[in-house]
């Protein structure tokens, strides 16, 4: 199974920080990196994603709308994606769902990069995930050192 963690796109400064929105600048890089995304995964014969999870915070719902009207899917609230949460939430709060041959979380930072690098057991394979970036990752469970990178990519240009 695959699993792609998505940083969400520039925010803008403000109060209170669950409220923050995404910037022009977070707008258009979301347009773009929704759209190839899509491409990435057909040009590398990887399955889209059937399942689309996110925290609640103004800025990654505002993300997860850009990727769920590029792939046709319904984005869900996930609590376990919320700033503060740790790994291990995220860990059981996926093997709690069913199954999906593809799944993308999106959320915020520390966490997103905690979750490649601790997956991943290779601290900075991938750099850390700037505002708008995503790591897809496959692994057979989400456990510490039991996924392999599929890819990368982040803004401006995604890598296309």
């Amino acid at each position: 199974m695959l699993v792609t963690i998505w940083r969400h796109g520039e925010a803008a400064p403000g109060r209170p920080d669950r409220e923050r929105r995404l910037t022009d600048r977070g707008h258009a890089d979301l347009r773009r990196g929704a759209a190839g995304f899509a491409r990435a995964l057909e040009s590398r014969g990887l399955p889209l994603p059937d399942a689309l999870h996110a925290s609640r915070w103004v800025r990654t719902w505002q993300t997860a709308a850009y990727l769920a009207d590029t792939l046709g899917l319904p984005a869900q609230e996930e609590e376990a994606l919320i700033p503060g949460a740790d790994a291990g939430g995220v860990e059981a709060c996926l093997a709690g769902l069913p199954g999906a041959a593809h799944r993308v979380l999106v959320s915020h930072q520390p966490l997103v990069s905690e979750l490649v690098d601790r997956w991943l057991g290779e601290p900075g394979l991938v750099p850390s995930l700037s505002p708008g970036a995503y790591a897809v990752l496959e692994a057979e469970v989400y456990a510490p050192g039991c996924a392999s990178l599929c890819f990368w990519a982040a803004p401006p240009d995604y890598g296309l």
